[in-house]
């Protein structure tokens, strides 16, 4: 959910085991002390297993083009991380539309826009395992998010679980999970993109966040990519670095967790841990420059998985202080955090254009799910319903754009249900390649050229599943089914997209339709390769700064 990172890959299977026998002894004590002694515990735990060293200057491989035959296309993938539907000015924007994202918005007006898109899952992980496999994570056992033992206990114990209208959790016994928080990744018989393009003589790049696995198995070299310059922790300064503005939310546990539990630090290939070259979202945008660069005489795959505007909430000095009118301050803090987003995606595409790349370069945009509500901002997802880790549209429906100057025709619009596994197979039948797998995915390049009738849709039905919380959802229809409550929410999406009313009662052959699709489809997918730690409550209408109201509706989710 989210812990992708403290120590990412920091190279050794000796560190991993010591960071992860740490935090057990933390959070074990943070059981029996609770309060702000478990929180420095996490924090000593940071101190004792991260030797950070100073900045490491990177270099990326470089090379031409030696095969015979056109050469294929350049492929860009950025994601976001935790960014709201309403977080740009093409859908609204942060604080009332008052924070552009031109060059975030340029993607969608010069190539082509989904305006219904989806996240593959409600939280990160998952989603990321579908877009680098093409398929339905589950289908592959990758249903919940890697997290340490004991992770989820201390998180809900920090947020105050005492609140009175709150609903209960449900916590997974320690002892029915025997695999380590390490072992838990994307299996090594998932064939990513970046194996299939690389087979077709693609360099390939990762830069920022995986959360696909710890072990040197499953770390980004190990499936498909030549090089990869890693979140090996997810603060973006120093905490008391001059340069910096931090936003700290002390109604909620992640948050709290989050500031003691990470540090500043980056590693390269696997290597040991250093300090990064700035600002984190500014750093991975100036090694994604070099890598253009550094491959601009050959086709490469490009996979800038950026940590914003997830949390902590934290931006530079000069990004703040642009934005003096937006009064609340972890608006404002977030709001910078975005234009620092927008402002790099611009550096990229300025810097294909200025190296002759942008023609014959498909770059796509999306985000790995919808804004968290647990961030205490008004409107991430407006104007849909619900946030990050639920399966309703808040938490699911993202920002999801392709430019392709050479193909795709600017001011391009699809109101197509599409899904992030589409994304592997678009982008590998441009890159002419092919999976060693069954793909859930389509091939989207004929509806962002429009050689499709507008009315077909490349999927029948899509469906989401995280234990006992399943959706299926088609052209007409959303069914949810949250098994803890035995509640079934029904939503006529042709009238009702953003979810406000449940017809599940004055339309009972429908819920026997949508059970029958979702049972035919759990019967495809596979057994979660790890239990969840934790299923909790989570909200659809109010942020985490507001108290539990009494009768206030919810879903349970697991992590």
């Amino acid at each position: 959910m989210i812990v992708n990172s403290w120590n990412e890959g920091v190279g050794t299977l000796k560190k991993l085991g010591i960071i992860a026998a740490v935090l057990v002894v933390a959070l074990g004590a943070a059981w029996m002390f609770r309060g702000p002694l478990a929180l420095e515990l996490i924090g000593l735990r940071t101190q004792m297993t991260m030797n950070i060293g100073p900045h490491q200057e990177i270099t990326w491989q470089g090379g031409t083009w030696e095969r015979e035959g056109e050469r294929p296309p350049n492929i860009v993938l950025i994601l976001a991380d935790d960014l709201g539907w309403n977080d740009l000015t093409i859908n609204g924007g942060v604080a009332g539309g008052t924070v552009p994202t031109p060059h975030i918005d340029s993607i969608a007006k010069d190539g082509a826009f989904f305006r219904n898109g989806h996240s593959a899952f409600g939280t990160c992980a998952p989603s990321r395992a579908a877009l680098m496999s093409g398929r339905y994570p589950t289908r592959f056992g990758f249903e919940f998010t890697p997290t340490p033992p004991g992770m989820m206990s201390l998180m809900s114990m920090l947020t105050g679980a005492g609140d009175a209208n709150a609903p209960p959790l449900h916590f997974q016994p320690a002892e029915d999970n025997d695999m380590t928080y390490e072992s838990m990744g994307m299996p090594s018989s998932e064939f990513t993109l970046a194996e299939a393009l690389k087979e077709q003589g693609y360099y390939t790049a990762h830069i920022g966040k995986w959360h696909l696995g710890r072990s040197p198995e499953f770390l980004p070299t190990a499936q498909g990519f030549d090089d990869s310059l890693l979140m090996a922790s997810g603060l973006y300064l120093r905490e008391d670095d001059p340069n910096g503005v931090l936003s700290k939310q002390e109604f909620d546990g992640i948050d709290r967790f989050l500031w003691k539990a990470l540090t500043w630090a980056a590693s390269f290939n696997g290597g040991e841990p250093f300090e990064p070259g700035g600002y984190l979202t500014d750093y991975y945008t100036e090694e994604a420059l070099n890598v253009i660069e550094a491959n601009k005489d050959r086709p490469f795959f490009l996979y800038l998985a950026h940590w914003a505007p997830h949390t902590p909430l934290q931006a530079t000095k000069e990004d703040y202080d642009a934005l003096s009118h937006i009064e609340l301050h972890r608006e404002r803090v977030y709001a910078a955090m975005i234009r620092s987003l927008d402002r790099g995606v611009g550096q990229v595409m300025d810097k294909l254009k200025e190296l002759g790349l942008e023609e014959n370069t498909l770059v796509i945009f999306t985000s790995d799910n919808g804004g968290a509500g647990y961030i205490g901002i008004p409107g991430v997802n407006a104007p849909y319903r619900g946030y990050k880790i639920t399966f309703f549209e808040g938490g699911i429906h993202v920002p999801y754009f392709m430019k392709w100057p050479a193909k795709i025709a600017p001011g391009t619009v699809s109101d197509v249900a599409v899904h992030h596994f589409d994304i592997w197979a678009t982008a590998a039948a441009a890159g002419g390649a092919r999976s060693t797998n069954p793909v859930d995915g389509v091939n989207l390049l004929p509806w962002a050229q429009g050689s499709n009738a507008p009315e077909a849709s490349p999927h029948e039905a899509l469906f989401w599943r995280a234990d006992s919380t399943q959706v299926a959802k088609t052209a007409d229809w959303k069914f949810i089914r949250d098994g803890r409550q035995e509640k079934v929410w029904l939503f006529d999406m042709k009238s009702d997209p953003t979810e406000q009313k449940n017809v599940a009662d004055t339309h009972p052959a429908v819920v026997a339709e949508m059970e029958t699709r979702l049972d035919a489809w759990n019967a495809a997918q596979s057994e979660p390769l790890w239990p969840s730690q934790l299923a909790s409550p989570q909200r659809i209408d109010n942020e985490g700064h507001i108290p539990w109201q009494e009768g206030e509706e919810y879903i349970y989710s697991p992590n």
